[in-house]
């Protein structure tokens, strides 16, 4: 077998990281900061050039900080870069913790159908077009997140934005992005939409006390920042909004299973009975010569099977006790289609009826995750065989509508009279019909459900209560009590299994343990760059190169040593960090405002687009199906766009 040869790319790639870790060990002024350093540049590398996938290579990384305490001698060192009883701290961190809860969280308010409600809404307003539906999304959960933890905004958005792209056909890569970035950037509208933010007062008032009274900095209040970050998620959205179709995944990496599996249905069923059927929606039309007409007039006749309809001001219909074949045909009813292409256009042509070019008022209940196409076998003993179709009303009483009947090795389809032959054992009927009910059906000894590959999951609307109430707790610990965040928000998950709303199985697979040893991992690294005197030292080098510039560069160069901080450690550790150094800084530069010098650290530390170690991020990679290229793509060029407004904005508010 031959050995797999490194690209080109990859070996001078590695070769230019090594050297600058080389170089920069050089100047370092300990052996300890030097091999941090060169753990930093090894880090930024295997994520930039994915190597190995990046929970990997940040679990590879804190072994490696680990392995530290056994080759300290060897590495010049008195002790290793991180005590090893701290080593896995991370995996019980305030920041893990609380992602895993808010993953269950959004999980139980998923399971009570209530995201699917939002998603329904969302697109209502915003149509399937992308730039109109990023907006509506992007600027719901920036307002969110300026009142709760961006990465709670995010954890509940995600099952929404999935659906929204299952229907609207818009690739979950495309969506998910902006999203995550609005969550981020709606931290900075209020001083309680972010950590770093949330710490500031605290840190001035500290500041304060080594201060004479005559440089005393003065506390923010709730909403100062609010000019300043609103104009960040106005950035944000227009940024994606014009320059999306270029810097967001052209293709959808992360493939939605459900629309997977209808595709694949219709394949077989196309191959095994040469099926070629589709969904359709049309709307009838004053002065249509259906309207009076009954369902039973026109199905036969023209090869096609009605299963929804939507009076003007009434509720959709669809499944048991909704559809039968009496139902009369009304000026401005919508009806769901199941026919071949050719078929129903003959229907269509025939009526003057209106063909939509996608579904809209069926788009949440005929979606792919709600409902398609089946297969049915009648077996011996079913107390069915002898009657027709037409005898037991099926489509009224079993919320199932027959398009064909396979029997003997002949398929038969509309136009052949199926639902008025009698059925026999080992009929197998194809069906349409919504999932939850095809699994009421595997309960039902008269049929055989031999369709397996179909969204099973149980909804529980009548949960909503629970779900809702579990929910606002926790949001309400979180907002006005000084609890933690992760046990604030634990209360929500714990309360959210006990109370039914999820199965304990079901939060497991809730949480994307990927996203959580991701985090975790990272922890140490940012734990070894704080403790080691490293992001000191880089602070210190960086500041000293502008300290004779105009207030303005000083400033920007705060901001972008915070965002280059936020990338590799905490927000918040980086926050305690620079924010006492920027005060310092700013007493000694003549107009420099030392509040608004640490404003200016408080915010940047949001700026973290560049590579998926931000909470956030690291939360929408997997189910967007994100390379760490593609944060780099879009992120860098926001991470200018950010420092920019943000400095900007700053001078002309304070």
């Amino acid at each position: 077998m031959s050995e797999k040869k490194l690209p080109l790319k990859q070996i001078v790639s590695a070769s230019v990281f090594a050297l600058i870790a080389i170089g920069l060990t050089m100047v370092t002024p300990t052996t300890e900061i030097a091999w941090v350093t060169a753990i930093l540049v090894l880090t930024i590398y295997l994520f930039a050039f994915e190597i190995v996938d990046v929970d990997v290579a940040a679990i590879s990384i804190m072994v490696l900080l680990g392995l530290s305490t056994l080759l300290a001698p060897f590495m010049g060192l008195e002790k290793g870069l991180v005590d090893n009883q701290q080593l896995f701290n991370g995996f019980a961190s305030n920041a893990v913790m609380s992602i895993i809860a808010v993953m269950i969280i959004g999980a139980g308010l998923d399971k009570t159908g209530l995201m699917s409600k939002v998603a329904a809404f969302i697109l209502k307003v915003g149509g399937t077009t992308e730039k109109r539906i990023i907006p509506i999304i992007s600027g719901t959960v920036a307002f969110i997140s300026s009142f709760m933890q961006n990465v709670g905004a995010a954890a509940l958005f995600i099952p929404v934005v999935s659906r929204i792209s299952a229907r609207s056909g818009i690739p979950l890569s495309r969506l998910l992005m902006p999203m995550g970035f609005c969550a981020i950037l709606g931290g900075t509208v209020t001083l309680v939409g972010s950590s770093p933010l949330i710490l500031l007062n605290d840190l001035i008032l500290t500041s304060n006390q080594a201060l004479p009274a005559d440089q005393q900095m003065q506390t923010w209040g709730l909403f100062s920042v609010t000019p300043v970050g609103v104009v960040l998620v106005i950035t944000g959205i227009l940024y994606f909004v014009i320059a999306g179709r270029w810097v967001l995944p052209a293709e959808k990496k992360a493939e939605d299973s459900t629309s997977t599996t209808a595709s694949s249905t219709m394949d077989y069923l196309h191959n095994t009975y040469g099926i070629d059927y589709a969904l359709y929606e049309v709307v009838v039309p004053e002065g249509s010569p259906l309207v009076g007409k009954k369902l039973d007039d026109v199905e036969t006749s023209y090869r096609i099977r009605i299963i929804a309809s939507k009076r003007s001001g009434q509720e959709t219909r669809i499944g048991p006790n909704t559809l039968a074949r009496d139902t009369e045909f009304e000026p401005g009813m919508v009806l769901g289609i199941v026919a071949a292409p050719e078929h129903l256009d003959h229907f269509v042509e025939k009526y003057d009826l209106k063909k939509r070019d996608s579904l809209r008022t069926f788009s949440e209940s005929l979606a792919a995750t709600k409902a398609g196409i089946a297969e049915i076998v009648i077996p011996p003993g079913s107390n069915l065989i002898g009657k027709s179709a037409r005898d037991v009303w099926m489509r009224k009483v079993y919320g199932i509508a027959m398009v064909a009947l396979h029997r003997n090795g002949k398929t038969l389809g509309e136009g052949d009279n199926i639902r008025d032959l009698p059925l026999q054992a080992g009929d197998t009927l194809v069906v349409h019909t919504a999932w939850d009910n095809l699994t009421r059906l595997k309960k039902d000894r008269n049929f055989v459900v031999v369709t397996t590959e179909f969204p099973q999951e149980e909804e529980r609307p009548h949960k909503l209560g629970w779900a809702a109430l579990f929910f606002t707790i926790a949001l309400s610990m979180v907002l006005f009590t000084d609890l933690r965040l992760s046990v604030a928000l634990l209360t929500g998950a714990v309360g959210m299994v006990l109370s039914g709303v999820l199965k304990i199985e079901e939060a497991y697979e809730a949480v994307s343990w990927k996203t959580v040893f991701l985090l975790a991992s990272l922890i140490p690294l940012g734990l070894a760059v704080e403790t080691s005197g490293t992001a000191r030292w880089i602070a210190e080098q960086t500041l000293s190169v502008v300290g004779d510039m105009p207030v303005w560069v000083i400033q920007f160069a705060v901001a972008a040593l915070a965002t280059f901080f936020t990338l590799v450690m905490s927000n918040v550790g980086a926050t305690v960090l620079l924010v006492p150094l920027a005060v310092n800084i700013a007493l000694g530069v003549p107009g420099a405002n030392p509040a608004v010098f640490a404003l200016t650290v408080a915010i940047a530390t949001s700026n973290s687009f560049l590579i998926p170690t931000h909470q956030v991020n690291a939360l929408i990679m997997g189910p967007g199906g994100y390379k760490v290229a593609d944060f780099m793509r879009a992120g860098g060029i926001m991470t200018i766009l950010f420092l920019i407004v943000a400095i900007f904005m700053m001078n002309l508010v304070f």
